[in-house]
């Protein structure tokens, strides 16, 4: 089996930099899968002083997590300080002029500028693809989370832009970022400590006129390929046109489909099992 090709977390700086002030118009599918992930929330008991959203990108969630917890404190993180500039412009001004924005916080998932134990819920949306170490990144997300505390994310599963990866000319020439199997991201979480996994996925067709359009839609939420040994063939001339012709055999009732593979995520950071002395915790049930 081919490794994913490793991240260049510079280069996805350098691209959700960029993408800052474009990203929201192009986000549709963000947006649509960060509305239906705060609808889970309403099923879930959970009063957090402190919340952590990871991979905050413009902050779409922010006013979703502030109406659902208006107690709570929040922090939001990002690896691109322009996406988080951007997100608190977004702000109401009656907000940023009270001070009752988020705390920006410029750091990487896999390594959390955060205490350990230091917020009640970790939320992240369409964020833990770009991570380079997927099961590290659910450690730290554990490491940062209170014992009882949860964390919540979506992310994107194998079948995403499988069109547009089918459709290159060289399947071996790389470049495009692979993704993680539900199945797979369950065991992550219970190998990096968490309980009561509970994974599902949701499938997306976005359709579009032409090959150009799905590139520049990508292009605008910064999320074309950050792959190190991204190859420079895959940015010429020959290999677009190459791409343009392969993609034709999707098309269907004149559009081309781009599929994106959802996966949402949760699990809790169980109590200790010790007590404050040291001795076991034991579990009593009245049956």
């Amino acid at each position: 089996m081919t490794e994913a090709p490793l991240i260049d977390k510079r280069a996805v700086r350098r691209s959700f930099d960029r993408a800052a002030v474009t990203y929201d118009a192009a986000a549709v599918l963000q947006q649509e899968v960060c509305t239906r992930s705060l609808d889970r929330l309403q099923f879930i008991k959970l009063e957090p002083r402190r919340l952590l959203d990871a991979g905050c990108g413009t902050g779409n969630a922010w006013p979703g997590l502030m109406s659902r917890f208006p107690g709570a404190e929040m922090l939001a993180l990002d690896l691109a300080p322009a996406m988080l500039r951007q997100a608190q412009r977004r702000m109401p001004w009656h907000r940023r002029w009270l001070g009752r924005v988020p705390a920006a916080v410029c750091g990487d998932l896999e390594h959390l500028p955060l205490a350990a134990g230091s917020v009640d819920l970790a939320w992240s949306n369409l964020a833990l693809q770009w991570v380079n170490d997927l099961p590290s990144a659910f450690r730290e997300l554990k490491r940062v989370l209170a014992p009882g505390g949860l964390l919540l994310f979506t992310t994107f599963g194998p079948d995403t832009l499988k069109e547009l990866r089918a459709a290159q000319p060289d399947s071996g020439a790389g470049g495009f970022n692979r993704y993680t199997d539900m199945h797979d991201i369950g065991d992550m979480l219970v190998a990096a400590g968490f309980a009561d996994p509970v994974i599902d996925m949701e499938p997306f067709t976005l359709t579009y006129d032409d090959v150009r359009s799905v590139m520049r839609d990508l292009k605008a939420i910064g999320a074309h390929s950050a792959a190190a040994d991204r190859p420079a063939a895959l940015t010429g001339k020959a290999w677009l046109a190459a791409v343009e012709r392969n993609y034709e055999a999707f098309r269907r009732d004149g559009r081309l489909p781009a599929t994106f593979e959802v996966i949402y995520g949760h699990a809790w950071c169980p109590q200790p099992r010790t007590g404050p002395g040291g001795r076991p915790v034991i579990e009593i049930r009245s049956v």
